[in-house]
């Protein structure tokens, strides 16, 4: 399985490589070929299980852990995504999108902790009766486009597809003070699946 948007980044090279194989320039289609294998492995779309315990927060992305902060805002957590990660983004958490803002800007590096002032980007806010969450996608040096499939009053559940950045990026998860943090710098994590925060409140409900 495939994103949508990716398509026309497979099927070109593919048919140029059969239009070149057909004209026996075969060190050129064998290019094309392996342009368009790339391509096929870069824009996959794995089936994600995603977990289903109450006040669980997922990550948006694949990749790895790159900066945590707790500021009175709340908890970041960023995660880089390498070219060689799923660039698919999932819904942190179930709710509604109250909000989508995009932002042009700068391409510095996706590491860089400027990023998340000046680089390229797009946050959309997601919230339901006990949580609000703000997802912002961060486009790095070698990312193109950035892709936002939803809109303001949208609805998500969680680990639901919401968008992508084309070749490599950042994705940051601002999440409420009292997030418990699941993840450390440096842990490797999948989007939908890796869980990245509790909301300790939904726990000393449950106790109750």
């Amino acid at each position: 399985m495939f994103a949508r948007e990716g398509y026309p980044f497979i099927l070109v090279p593919f048919i140029a490589g059969l239009v070149l194989a057909i004209l026996s320039f075969w060190i050129f289609a064998a290019i094309f070929f392996l342009v368009a294998a790339f391509m096929a492995f870069f824009f996959r779309d794995p089936k994600r299980q995603v977990p289903k315990a109450r006040g669980v927060i997922v990550s948006a992305a694949d990749g790895a852990v790159t900066r945590i902060d707790e500021t009175n805002e709340g908890k970041l957590v960023s995660v880089f995504l390498s070219p060689l990660d799923v660039h698919i983004n999932r819904a942190p958490v179930t709710g509604r999108v109250t909000k989508v803002e995009y932002v042009q800007g700068k391409k510095l590096p996706a590491t860089s902790t400027r990023a998340s002032f000046v680089n390229e980007r797009n946050s959309i806010t997601i919230e339901n009766e006990a949580v609000r969450v703000v997802c912002t996608q961060i486009a790095g040096i070698l990312a193109r486009r950035i892709v936002c499939r939803v809109k303001e009053g949208d609805n998500l559940e969680i680990g639901e597809r919401f968008g992508l950045i084309k070749f490599s990026s950042r994705t940051d998860v601002l999440m409420p003070p009292e997030t418990e943090l699941m993840v450390k710098l440096g842990d490797k994590v999948k989007g939908g699946f890796t869980v990245i925060g509790k909301i300790t409140s939904f726990e000393r409900n449950d106790r109750d």
